[in-house]
């Protein structure tokens, strides 16, 4: 038996199980946050190639903040048009509309297209530079322990969880080898994404009986943590220990997924296409990098699964694939030479009835909510499941924030889980399913109502409609979720200081110049994932008298030495590290110079002397033209407010210029102070 085999131990204080793109960004968050993490996978090798593909303008924001956003930029296929094809009266194909794939004016991104094997590598780069956190492949985790009685000391490691390493052909998935020959005669080989569909049987158990069989001491090593998180995907060995479920239910629809190189006379195939035919069924197009293209292809209806049963996927293969879609695409011709990879999947909408046991481990990705690809959704919301996630576990693992702070991940993410569901339930049937033939015909689907969906789904699938409930963190009207609270000591919002900024959403960005050297920047780009707070002071016009007066008090506030800010930084840290101070005031940039206004505003340091880059303004910029951040932003540049943002870019607090309380307030409500001796 594992436990009785003397073993290596060690303690972290994450440990993440799966290294996809959940577990990565966690990692990477981590990396940034001088957390001391462990993260194991149980493949041997990262993906190279297929998998998820889509990345929404959120997502991207993400990786700008983390500095590799122009990498994915830069290689991917960007996806600017949706076109829509629907049978005519004759039933053959025709396109019905074009809409634009990203609402115009929501992001300074678009929606693109790349394989996650180079999101991934984004990723590992990123935290190769930041940290020496190493993702460790071929390991597996075979037992778990939780002592409960140690959960409420957040000092402690209730968590101790026993890793195997695997053989390299332990950790090396099966795959199926096919093959197909083109209209032209040439024979080309490929291998399946099968092993990572939901329609494998999870080889969890296998793994770990194989490994035992095989066992020696110095594969075997125990882990104790603080916390655990399972980023392990759809078969969720995390979820399973904890014996969590997913609740909701499997659709009857299997579909296909091609990437190959197309030869067709299809006239939008580089063109994101939703195809309906008449009677065969629906393809979705994704014109990737590379010049591949995606198919999604359903294949048939099948007997709806029985509880936890999966259907047959020894008949599917890339020849079975491709014909549905030539009988869908028809009378356009469809055939490839090269097949990159492909998969089948059986399309399931279910949600985890709990994200996490006591706040110690917490479920992310895959492991707690999964859906049908077709939105471009999987991968961006898991992503985004653990951005969420990452700091307020480097808070409360560096003494920042009291642990409270976790609840929120929960009553956060699990209602943007449910959303996601309720979206994709209805737009993966709309798409499923046979276009009406007429008004009168019930059974089949509403080609408008499809349009109107897929429209209203852009802004959801966008990640930009985020919104999130009050909480300790999120100081706005409604009942918080995540903890009993004294409602008498709730600081709330002025939202009308600043009306198009949504208090709970990420902060929108707008150009504006930097006071000292007149570079223009996208608001976004200051708000940078490195784990800090930041109260962002729009003080209007500061050639106002008034207005100076009032930042002249907020400084000297700000700047004292029994100020909130001191009492949140450790002793031995720059006075910004904890919560950053940033001003955008309305201009002209003429009228002020940068030491006209307090320290605290440009923080002093004995070795760089002031800071440059604290002090924005709202103004026109010699070569980008004028972000007009005050209009867009609705706030006024007589009276002017005050922003709080998170760590993760999402706004808490909205309120007067001057109201230096109300923020004390905010942050006592779950910052723990540092230095007390300041007081």
């Amino acid at each position: 038996m594992p436990g009785t085999l003397p073993q290596a131990e060690d303690h972290a204080d994450v440990l993440i199980v799966g290294a996809g793109p959940a577990g990565l960004m966690l990692a990477n968050w981590l990396s940034r946050c001088g957390v001391k993490t462990r993260i194991v996978d149980k493949r041997g090798t990262k993906i190279f190639n297929g998998q998820a593909d889509g990345l929404q303008c959120r997502t991207l924001e993400i990786f700008d903040s983390f500095d590799f956003a122009d990498r994915a930029w830069r290689e991917s296929n960007h996806m600017l048009e949706i076109c829509l094809w629907n049978p005519d009266e004759q039933g053959r194909i025709r396109r019905s509309d074009r809409i634009p794939d990203t609402i115009p004016g929501i992001s300074r991104f678009q929606q693109v297209v790349l394989h996650q094997g180079r999101i991934e590598r984004f990723f590992l780069d990123s935290i190769k530079e930041h940290s020496d956190i190493v993702v460790e492949r071929g390991v597996l985790p075979t037992t778990f322990e939780f002592d409960d009685a140690k959960a409420d000391d957040f000092n402690e490691y209730p968590i101790n969880v026993t890793v195997r390493t695997l053989s390299d052909v332990e950790s090396t998935p099966q795959q199926q080898q096919q093959h197909h020959k083109s209209a032209d005669g040439k024979e080309t080989t490929v291998s399946d994404g099968l092993f990572r569909s939901n329609l494998a049987a999870d080889d969890t158990d296998d793994l770990i009986r194989a490994a035992e069989a095989n066992s020696r001491v110095d594969q075997v090593e125990s882990i104790k943590a603080k916390f655990l998180v399972g980023c392990d995907g759809a078969h969720s060995w995390v979820r399973r220990q904890l014996g969590f479920q997913l609740e909701g239910d499997s659709t009857d629809y299997i579909w296909g997924v091609l990437d190959i190189v197309p030869i067709t006379d299809f006239p939008d195939i580089r063109q994101r296409c939703a195809i309906h035919s008449a009677n065969a069924g629906s393809v979705m197009v994704i014109p990737r990098e590379n010049k591949l293209v995606r198919l999604y292809i359903q294949l048939q209806s099948t007997e709806h699964a029985q509880a936890g049963g999966k259907a047959d996927r020894s008949w599917i293969t890339p020849e079975i694939i491709l014909q549905s879609a030539q009988k869908i695409l028809h009378p356009y011709k469809l055939d490839y030479s090269y097949c990159d990879w492909w998969t089948a999947y059986q399309i399931g909408q279910r949600v985890g009835n709990q994200f996490s046991l006591k706040e110690r481990v917490f479920l992310a990705g895959d492991a707690v909510h999964t859906h049908s690809p077709k939105a471009g959704q999987g991968m961006n919301v898991s992503m985004q499941d653990t951005y969420n996630l990452g700091w307020k576990l480097a808070h409360v693992v560096k003494g920042y924030s009291d642990p409270s702070i976790l609840k929120t991940y929960q009553s956060e993410r699990r209602k943007i889980a449910q959303d996601l569901i309720a979206f994709d339930h209805r737009f993966s049937r709309l798409f499923s399913g046979r276009p009406a033939k007429d008004i009168m015909d019930e059974e089949g689907v509403s080609m408008e109502e499809f349009k109107a969906a897929f429209e209203k789904g852009n802004e959801f699938a966008s990640g930009i409609a985020v919104n999130y409930g009050a909480s300790l963190i999120v100081a706005k009207e409604g009942d918080d979720t995540s903890i009993a609270q004294d409602k008498s000591t709730r600081v709330i919002s002025k939202p009308q200081l600043a009306a198009k900024i949504d208090i709970g959403k990420r902060m929108p960005s707008f150009k504006v110049l930097n006071q000292s050297d007149a570079r223009p920047w996208h608001l976004q780009e200051l708000l940078k994932s490195n784990g800090k707070w930041r109260i962002i002071v729009f003080p209007g016009h500061l050639s106002a008298p008034t207005n100076m007066q009032r930042m002249q008090t907020l400084g000297a506030r700000l700047g004292a030495k029994d100020s909130f800010i001191h009492r949140y930084t450790p002793t031995n840290q720059q006075i910004d590290s904890v919560i950053e101070v940033l001003t955008v005031h309305a201009g002209p940039r003429a009228s002020l110079e940068l030491l006209d206004l307090p320290e605290a505003f440009h923080p002093y340091s004995e070795t760089l002397g002031w800071d440059y880059w604290k002090v924005f303004v709202d103004d026109q910029s010699y070569h980008e033209g004028h972000g007009q951040a005050y209009v867009n932003y609705g706030i006024d540049p007589v009276k002017g407010a005050s922003v709080i943002l998170r760590p993760d870019q999402y706004v808490s607090w909205v309120g007067e210029v001057d109201d230096y309380d109300e923020m004390e307030r905010f942050f006592a409500g779950f910052m723990k102070a540092q230095n007390l001796e300041k007081e």
